[in-house]
């Protein structure tokens, strides 16, 4: 017998591959099942020493028990296991730390692929260069060492060799017993340690991870117990019932992305469990994921192409994300194969898609075959009124009628949607009257009254010409939707229509707390119905129509000028034409003098200096990229960041588009007319600036898309304006451009000259364009005209005389010709380079007489031959001039104007246009002058008094 201290009795059978545990205290065995499996070698055995597994073996191995893609998890060289139980830095989880070696292990193969396949190809090419480099092919690969690398094409054998596996090591099977035992006692901590052992020594075992797995469990971490479940299920990928508990404990534990990861490699292992794939499909809904959703859904389907509930859900997957065609397909394919298990709701699920494309006639035949299927005789209420919407839609509305008569005789408590279709389908085939019919049905409701309904039956109204109930149910849309845009928009229509502009303009404009140009960020405020440019541009209708100009200005100025800026910001914004590093690198292969596969090395190719310059700027902006890289990574090195290098930079980069208030401003007629307008209003309200601005943008703004007709209207309204700004500068370009369309003109050269008067005397681009106009239109006057006022001006009236005679030969009766002249060789006469004074007055004086003749004796005309005497000093005939001035009566004329300047100008007091209070002030000097100061005194209390 035993003493009672003696400890538990420990012994291992190998036959039932299990520990068993003997306590004399107890009557049964304490039993721990290790399970039996052959253990791959791989990595420890090449430190060890004891088996040698060639590649080809171990790939075969991989082949037995990887996943679909050939690849399982293995620890070798310096990899902890232990670390992936927990997070790293980065705060990956332990599944997406595995997803991420696999993804390296793959590319790594296909790079040694790759790599193997140019090496052959080389070879390959060698071959038949022995010819040129006299060496025969066998030495070329045993140089090279090629053949100790090559691996064997020859196909490989399915099935495990023999001594390919082998098993547990002695010590590894001792510790992992130990182990075993000390978890059982409930001794965690001693068989933490074992177990840390067991993975040193051997860290591809997959039990040594589920024991750690146990062993966390019991001590309460089920996070770390997970994460070492985790990695025994990736050491054996095709155990499907350990997945199946890793999907179960993680969706305990909260984490859904694991959740997703173990549902994919459980279906991996189990491809026939249909439960999981559904499991996945809606964790994807669940997530939002609607693609993946649908195409587990799809790979469902494949798998059992008669389950219906997968198709519709399915369906529904490609709808939610855009492929509505797709959906369209699948439900179709099914019900073409499977028309006996496709139900009612699939076929009025088919129908409402392809109603939703307007293909009506399609979703008839759908219809009447589900009317076959069942053989019914009469269809159920949804789908009679999908075929009454279908044949409205068709033209066939006695057919549609007829199929809505049901829905008279059904509870409309039931059928409200049905109803609303019915009523939508019947608007937009133009039947107001029928569509009113189902609407005031539902009107009858008050748990179906809402502002939509109301909306509805007042546009129904309004189509009908009964525009009283139609403001009556507008009034009462608005008042349910106080935001509502369309509602606001339909009930302001009406009232103009019944000339109710007051109204109309009290229901658009913001409240009280706002002005109609507040643009102030504000939470509230930012969807704010006031805030719509529908709003504002049927605001601005209304103020436009009832001449309320600066009321329109206010309202559609921000949304017009805001447009203008978002559409030149767009302009800028275009895709920067950027070439990927591929074609970098092929210019830069110019540049190469030493090229291996040349045979005339040394030698530059033949290329064209074009070509050489591109691959020059490519060689540059590839060491450009590769410096702001290391940049990039020392910067991340030094914070203490994972680098991770992309090529974001082959990829040219679009930016944001924003999408302005007013699309297609200047290409649609309504919204160009609303800027002309626009343009207009700011003209009559003089703020001449804000138009020319206004204009600047929009030609600016629609230099490719505006029309020739539409953009010289523009450039005449700024020409119009251009001379009343503050700087005329900016309204130069438009002056001459109507000049050069309009070179004859004098209305253009005049509002020409205005603007050119406003500016600097030495304006380069005047002066370039007086010249350009002279020598390309040599007859015409305006310019040599204002050639000469401009030497006036200077004082430069030698030059001046001649451009005026110049004008002169042109049209020697003009008077306006003969004062210039007269004047300029007047004032020449008084200069002090001329020799011959008298002879040059006496000219100036015979063509301002010339000029008294062609006025026929005018005030005026008396009026300047009088001040020319005055001038050079004739007191005596300017005195008789003046005399006659005053003797003279000028009746009152308009004074002249361009055309844009005719409307609302008002004419002066009475006498504007005479000249006596002038001709007697000069008088009055001469006579003061000359001693007679009663005279003088009496012609100034005669005719400059107030």
């Amino acid at each position: 017998m035993a003493d009672s201290n003696r400890l538990p009795g420990i012994y291992w059978t190998s036959e039932q591959s299990s520990v068993h545990v003997r306590d004399e205290g107890e009557e049964e065995d304490i039993t721990i099942p290790v399970r039996e499996k052959d253990y791959e070698q791989e990595g420890h055995e090449q430190e060890e020493g004891e088996d040698g597994v060639d590649e080809e073996e171990e790939e075969e191995e991989d082949e037995e028990c990887g996943d679909d893609d050939g690849y399982t998890l293995r620890f070798h060289g310096e990899m902890d296991p232990m670390k992936f139980a927990e997070e790293d830095a980065s705060g990956a989880q332990p599944y997406e730390q595995f997803e991420r070696l696999k993804c390296e292990a793959l590319a790594e193969r296909e790079r040694k692929r790759k790599a193997l396949d140019s090496c052959s190809n080389e070879a390959g090419k060698k071959a038949r260069q022995e010819g040129f480099f006299g060496a025969n092919i066998d030495e070329i690969m045993e140089a090279v060492d090629f053949s100790s690398r090559r691996r064997s094409r020859q196909p490989k054998k399915r099935g495990r060799k023999k001594g390919s596996k082998s098993k547990l090591s002695p010590e590894v099977m001792e510790k992992l017993g130990i182990a075993n035992l000390h978890y059982a006692f409930g001794r965690f901590d001693e068989a933490l340690n074992v177990l840390k052992e067991v993975v040193r020594l051997a860290p591809n075992l997959a039990d040594s991870y589920h024991t750690l797995g146990l062993v966390y469990s019991a001590i309460g971490d089920k996070k770390k117990a997970l994460n070492f479940y985790m990695i025994a299920a990736h050491l054996t990928p095709k155990d499907a019932f350990l997945w199946k508990r890793l999907v179960d404990w993680s969706m305990e534990l909260g984490n859904m992305g694991q959740v997703i990861y173990c549902l994919s490699k459980a279906i991996a292992a189990d491809p026939e469990d249909m439960g999981l794939k559904f499991k996945r499909a809606s964790l994807y809904i669940e997530r939002g994921d609607y693609q993946k959703a649908s195409e587990s859904f799809d790979q469902i389907l494949r798998m059992h192409p008669a389950d219906v509930e997968a198709c519709k859900m399915c369906a529904k997957m490609y709808c939610t994300f855009g492929q509505k065609e797709k959906a369209v397909e699948i439900l179709e394919r099914y019900v073409q194969d499977h028309f006996a298990a496709a139900d009612l709701n699939l076929f009025n699920f088919l129908a409402t898609l392809l109603m939703e494309d307007k293909f009506y006639q399609r979703a008839l035949e759908h219809i009447e075959r589900a009317r076959s299927v069942y053989c019914l005789k009469k269809l159920p209420l949804y789908l009679s009124v999908k075929a009454g919407i279908c044949y409205a839609y068709l033209g066939e509305i006695e057919k549609s009628e007829m199929l809505f008569m049901d829905l008279q005789m059904e509870n409309v408590g039931g059928c409200a949607d049905l109803l609303w279709e019915a009523a939508n389908a019947m608007m937009s085939v133009g039947r107001y009257e029928s569509a009113l019919k189902y609407l005031l049905l539902l009107n009858e409701m008050p748990e179906h009254s809402s502002g939509p309904l109301y909306l509805k039956i007042a546009q129904c109204y309004l189509h009908l010409k009964e525009n009283e109930k139609a403001v009556h149910f507008s009034y009462k849309a608005v008042g349910v939707m106080e935001d509502s845009i369309d509602a606001r928009l339909t009930l302001a229509s009406l009232l103009c229509q019944e000339n109710k502009e007051d109204e109309a303009i009290s229901l658009l404009i913001p409240p009280d707390s706002l002005g109609p140009t507040s643009n102030e960020p504000s939470v509230t405020d930012s969807v704010a119905w006031w805030r719509s440019t529908d709003i504002r541009k049927k605001l601005a209708k209304i103020y436009l129509g009832k001449d309320m100009l600066a009321e329109f200005v206010d309202t559609i100025f921000p949304v017009i000028h805001e447009t203008l800026l978002i559409e030149i910001t767009n302009m800028k914004v275009r895709m920067r034409k950027k070439l990927p590093k591929s074609v970098l690198s092929e210019r830069v292969k110019l540049l190469d003098v030493e090229q291996s596969d040349v045979i005339f090395r040394g030698f530059r190719p033949i290329a064209s200096s074009t070509d050489m310059t591109k691959a020059s700027r490519a060689r540059k902006k590839l060491q450009q990229i590769a410096a702001e890289k290391e940049e990039k990574r020392a910067a991340a090195l030094a914070a203490g960041q994972e680098w991770q290098s992309d090529d974001s930079d082959d990829e040219p980069q679009q930016q944001a588009v924003r999408e302005p208030p007013l699309p297609n401003l200047l290409k649609d007629d309504e919204h160009y007319q609303l800027l002309v307008d626009l343009c207009k209003a700011l003209a009559s309200l003089h703020r001449y600036w804000e138009e020319l601005e206004i204009i600047n943008r929009s030609l600016k703004a629609g230099e490719h898309i505006l029309p020739a007709e539409r953009k010289e209207e523009l450039r005449t309204l700024g020409a119009q304006v251009a001379y009343r700004t503050r700087d005329p500068t900016h309204g130069y370009d438009y002056a001459r451009y109507m000049v050069q369309k309009h070179p004859y003109s004098m209305a253009a050269w005049n509002c020409y000259y205005k603007v050119v008067s406003r500016m600097e005397s030495r304006f380069s681009k005047h002066s370039k364009f007086l010249l350009s106009m002279r020598g390309k239109y040599k007859d015409c006057v305006p310019p040599i005209m204002i050639c000469g006022h401009q030497f006036s001006m200077n004082s430069q009236h030698q030059t001046a005389a001649r451009e005026y005679l110049e004008a002169y030969k042109l049209q020697p009766d003009n008077p306006l010709i003969n004062l210039c002249v007269g004047t300029a060789l007047i004032n020449l006469a008084l200069g002090l380079r001329v020799q011959n004074k008298n002879q040059c007055v006496a000219q100036g004086l015979a063509f301002l007489y010339n000029y008294q003749h062609l006025s026929q004796n005018s005030q005026e005309a008396l009026y300047n031959i009088a001040r020319a005497f005055h001038h050079v000093g004739f007191v005596t005939l300017a005195a008789a001039y003046y005399e006659k001035v005053l003797a003279t009566h000028e009746k009152d004329y308009p004074i002249p104007m361009l055309p844009s300047e005719e409307e609302g100008l008002e004419i002066g007091m009475k006498g504007y246009c005479s000249l006596h209070r002038e001709a007697a002030y000069n008088l009055h000097l001469i006579y003061k002058s000359s001693g007679a100061l009663d005279l003088a005194r009496q012609v100034l209390k005669d005719y400059c008094r107030l």
